[in-house]
């Protein structure tokens, strides 16, 4: 990976108790591409890393070792400090529900340790930039979970004033997991046009897929409004 000249490295905060931990993701992310924060955690209880004073940087990397309190607490001190931070989880493994959670908490990357050797420099500049670094299978089966569970309601994102009525209207349907024919059809337009929509919508969002769409809709919306 090679670093852009001029750009300033990646700040990226480790947060966890382990030193050797510590020093094994430091020497991952490595300058210049990365500038590497490792505050002191003594301690993976909740009530004391919940006023934890945190470094600001723009993603957080949170080794899950202790409860899932503690790491519920973490990842809330860190947004309720800074709320346009993002924030990678590493663990041992992740079972459905926790991976469920950790996702509802607004979490943007998912990683075990063996995986994060390799792929952590490659998943933080994409999750630093409101993407998501979620194994396939985990994102698939959230978002089934996520649609069924806001079937006749409608989410809605801060951002999502900026798109035009038509773009609002692709969006709506894609958030009812329309395909391109079903979308086009209710809104009397073209398969190509329903297309260059959903195109339009994934670069204003920052993200590749639908379903990374979706999860963003989700982990972003307002209170769900009734249709």
């Amino acid at each position: 990976m090679k670093n852009t000249a001029g750009k300033h490295p990646l700040k990226v905060c480790i947060l966890s108790p382990h030193p050797l931990v510590l020093a094994e993701f430091s020497r991952a992310l490595s300058p210049p591409i990365f500038q590497a924060l490792t505050p002191r955690l003594d301690s993976m209880l909740g009530p004391e890393v919940r006023g934890l004073a945190l470094p600001r940087a723009p993603v957080y990397v949170v080794d899950a070792c202790g409860s899932q309190h503690a790491t519920a607490a973490l990842i809330d001190n860190a947004l309720e400090r800074f709320p346009s931070a993002k924030l990678l989880i590493v663990s041992e493994k992740f079972n459905t529900v926790e991976s469920h959670d950790l996702l509802r908490l607004g979490v943007k990357g998912l990683l075990t340790y063996a995986e994060a050797r390799e792929q952590l420099p490659r998943a933080l500049p994409p999750v630093a930039a409101g993407g998501f670094w979620i194994p396939r299978a985990l994102l698939s089966a959230f978002v089934d979970s996520v649609l069924e569970s806001t079937r006749g309601r409608r989410l809605e994102m801060g951002s999502a004033g900026k798109l035009s009525r038509r773009e609002q209207e692709v969006l709506d349907a894609l958030l009812e997991n329309l395909a391109n024919k079903e979308i086009g059809s209710r809104l009397n337009i073209s398969e190509r046009t329903v297309k260059f929509h959903v195109s339009n919508l994934l670069s204003e969002f920052g993200v590749r897929r639908r379903a990374d769409l979706i999860l963003l809709c989700y982990q972003t919306r307002k209170s769900p409004v009734s249709v």
